[in-house]
């Protein structure tokens, strides 16, 4: 799926060997780790309940029905029965913005819409109504086999809770301290502005998801008004059963032909509503992509604010080691503020001096520790993102091909309907 040589970003440079969860890099990534090698995960079905929320107010909302199964590793051929819970979608919401924080480096999965977006008109965009309901349910079982087919996300503690704990899971997520360790808007918005030398990998990272996004939104819309196109064709369809059917009621040799004609139209235009209702699912694979776009650029801003912290602190020991050579050598900038306080106030006397000393000494040692933990962080994200952007890369093609591919089998399957249709009331007419 590589467009103008975009997808180049993702493999560019020599790249790091896969990292496994327990932080070692090597050749092969350990499949065993893998959650879903290990367990069944479905989402069976959706429920729509009410209740009162946190203001005491009357709500209705839908919970989904979670099922898992430990899978038969003895070989003894008997699996256990299926555990059960239900969650709500803002739990799975809450359990992938831990997943963000935890795992800046990883283009972390993206849930189904909230709120139906790019839908063809005919179909309900309502939260509630059980078409968009059901597709939900499809969507956010794809969520969770995403995240435990991963092989660093799917050892996570909290997804286990998430999928076996009943109560109590919502607790440990927060004694993970995950949310002191988000970083605010605003500090991430300053960074982006401010970063002086972004790394190349991550600029045209974004610069790509930018495009995928306008990309995939444009094919929606497309596809959204081909179907508008289409419904109407396939209904007007309903007016030749109509006129078919009234016409074979005043002939005596036509009317049989005409009146079987008429209930092949009538056949064909009541087709479309199924057939486009099932279309949506293809469209919601090419929303997951178009969600996705965000989830590269959250890697990106993660990038930004590591890179920001580490100029910051670079400039910041650049200046303790100039104030540290201006001391020693009694040499201060005629234009610095310490430069016009011993102008007008004379200069420290030795004993201060060497205090003032001692203390930068201790100001430095602790900004370069800073500085190389900062490094260190930084490079770090560099070769994980990279690692899993090759990941995210492959997936990406192969799941946007089969989409694709699938989309067009059903065009030609509709259109081969419709030459079968046509087909049928021409055999018709020849009967009469």
């Amino acid at each position: 799926m590589a467009e103008n040589g975009k997808d180049e970003l993702l493999v560019s440079d020599e790249e790091p060997e896969p990292r496994t969860p327990d932080g070692t890099w090597n050749n092969t990534v350990q499949e065993d780790s893998e959650l879903l090698r290990r367990m069944e995960i479905c989402v069976a079905e959706a429920e729509k309940r009410s209740g009162k929320n946190s203001v005491s107010m009357q709500e209705t909302f839908t919970v989904y029905l979670i099922e898992t199964r430990l899978m038969d590793v003895g070989g003894e051929g008997r699996l256990p029965p299926p555990d059960s819970l239900w969650r709500r979608y803002s739990e799975f919401e809450l359990l992938r913005n831990y997943l963000i924080v935890t795992y800046p480096f990883i283009v972390v999965p993206p849930l189904p819409e909230k709120r139906a977006e790019f839908v063809w008109h005919k179909l309900s965009a309502d939260n509630m109504d059980p078409d968009f309901v059901e597709r939900r349910r499809i969507g956010l079982e794809n969520f969770l086999l995403r995240v435990a087919s991963h092989p660093i996300l799917s050892n996570d503690k909290i997804l286990q809770h998430f999928l076996t704990e009943d109560h109590g899971w919502k607790e440990a997520v927060y004694e993970t301290g995950f949310q002191a360790k988000a970083d605010s808007r605003l500090r991430a918005l300053s960074a982006t502005f401010r970063v002086r030398s972004p790394h190349k990998c991550f600029m045209e990272m974004k610069h790509y998801s930018d495009d995928l996004q306008s990309h995939t939104s444009q094919l929606l819309r497309t596809r959204a008004r081909v179907a508008d196109r289409l419904y109407a064709i396939y209904k007007v369809h309903g007016n030749y059963g109509r006129v078919f059917s009234e016409w074979s009621a005043i002939e005596k040799e036509m009317g049989d032909g005409l009146q079987s004609a008429g209930h092949h139209m009538d056949a064909y235009a009541a087709s479309i509503d199924d057939i486009l209702e099932e279309e949506e699912h293809y469209a919601d694979q090419l929303k997951e992509y178009l969600f996705y776009a965000e989830a590269l650029r959250a890697v990106c801003r993660k990038h930004e604010l590591t890179k920001f912290e580490f100029e910051m602190a670079s400039q910041d020991l650049i200046s303790k080691k100039q104030q540290r050579e201006e001391l020693a050598t009694g040499m201060v900038r005629t234009f610095s503020f310490k430069g016009m306080t011993n102008k007008l106030f004379g200069q420290d006397a030795p004993e201060q001096r060497q205090a003032r000393l001692s203390l930068l000494e201790e100001l430095i040692a602790e900004s370069e520790e800073t500085v190389k933990e900062k490094t260190v962080e930084c490079e770090e994200h560099v070769k994980k993102s990279r690692m899993d952007l090759l990941r995210f890369k492959s997936q990406k093609d192969k799941d946007l091909r089969e989409a694709l591919i699938s989309y067009a089998v059903m065009q030609i399957s509709m259109c081969k309907k419709g030459i079968q249709v046509w087909s049928n009331a021409r055999e018709c007419f020849l009967k009469m």
